[in-house]
């Protein structure tokens, strides 16, 4: 594995090729359930704006929630801002240097912390992330149910015992690389190419015929669905009325247009002169984890001094794209300018 990934393993990433763990925190957060081209612009224009931990740690919620608006899962987001101000007031501005201390931070789980124990520090520890368990249960064979915490510590053993001996500093660092690459880019979920696998003569699941069929987790992710109306109100040279999401909930912490469960509910917000003047835009559906929320957003010009009473506050046309703000809602905002 540590020979595969210096050739024909992934190399040329903006977060590989380092030992500064603040770059590889950042890149895996941002990787936990997002894809790599998608994380890479993010990755860029966070480092651009905030380059250290301290920077970070300085800047506000709202600067941190503007960054990542759009790449979801927010408490990511929330986390990483929190970790950041933990490094630096109980840390001395340092990462910890073992996967232990590492779990102590918030959001850094323990692959995550393995990650960057392993390929900072040259930690001899296990990392388990979606790609590596998928390499792993097709390689031993693993049909245990992964639904089940019995099932995931015997995992997270077994790949402890694979782990390779010798220069750890040098090994660990190419050998966790190696695994995210492989199953990232060789041991897909669908139609792995095991002609190219390094590994392919030792897969229990290839010599089965099914490698599919690994990992397996019983328990399904139960979707819900939900109708909100969306009010849009907008004033004079294109301001907008915006109210911070509770927390927790749905967009906890962002700045959402004021969100309402029914059409009457939305229309009892709008100042009576004004109701006239309601304009219905086109429903759309914007998909989460967990539900599918079906967005009907209506619009109106309302004057700003109509909403003092209301919670909330008018942002400027100019200020508005810098805040955290839910993706569906920045794109009816910058789509409809």
């Amino acid at each position: 594995m540590v020979e595969w990934q210096s050739h024909s393993g992934r190399n040329d990433l903006p977060w590989q090729n380092t030992r500064d763990p603040y770059r590889v925190w950042l890149s895996e957060v941002m990787l936990q359930q997002t894809q790599v081209a998608t994380a890479l612009a993010y990755f860029t224009r966070f480092l651009a704006r905030l380059p250290t931990v301290s920077a970070l740690a300085a800047a506000s919620l709202d600067e941190v929630l503007g960054l990542w608006s759009g790449l979801g899962y927010y408490s990511r987001a929330r986390n990483l801002h929190q970790c950041a101000k933990d490094v630096v007031v109980l840390h001395g501005g340092v990462f910890p240097s073992n996967a232990m201390a590492l779990q102590t931070l918030p959001g850094i789980g323990r692959s995550t912390a393995a990650a960057i124990a392993s390929l900072c520090f040259g930690e001899r520890v296990a990392i388990l992330d979606a790609n590596v368990k998928r390499v792993l249960t097709r390689v031993l064979g693993f049909g245990d149910d992964l639904s089940a915490q019995a099932s995931e510590r015997k995992l997270w053993a077994a790949a402890t015992e694979l782990l390779p001996h010798g220069d750890s500093d040098v090994n660990m660092q190419r050998y966790t690389q190696g695994m995210m690459d492989l199953g990232a880019t060789v041991c897909l979920p669908r139609v792995p190419l095991c002609g190219a696998c390094p590994i392919a003569q030792s897969c229990e699941a290839r010599r089965q015929g099914n490698p599919e069929r690994f990992p397996f987790k019983s328990r399904k992710l139960k979707r819900s669905s939900q109708s909100v109306w969306l009010l849009w109100m907008q004033g004079r040279g294109g301001a907008v009325w915006l109210q911070r999401r509770p927390t927790p909930g749905v967009w906890a912490g962002l700045y959402c247009l004021p969100w309402f469960d029914s059409r009457e509910l939305m229309m009892d917000a709008v100042p009576d002169s004004h109701r006239a003047m309601v304009e219905d835009l086109v429903p759309f559906k914007h998909v989460l984890t967990h539900k599918d929320m079906h967005l009907h957003p209506v619009r109106v010009l309302v004057p700003r001094a109509s909403m003092r009473t209301q919670v909330g506050q008018w942002f400027a046309a100019d200020g508005w794209p810098a805040l955290g703000l839910p993706a569906p809602v920045r794109k009816l905002l910058e789509f409809q300018a």
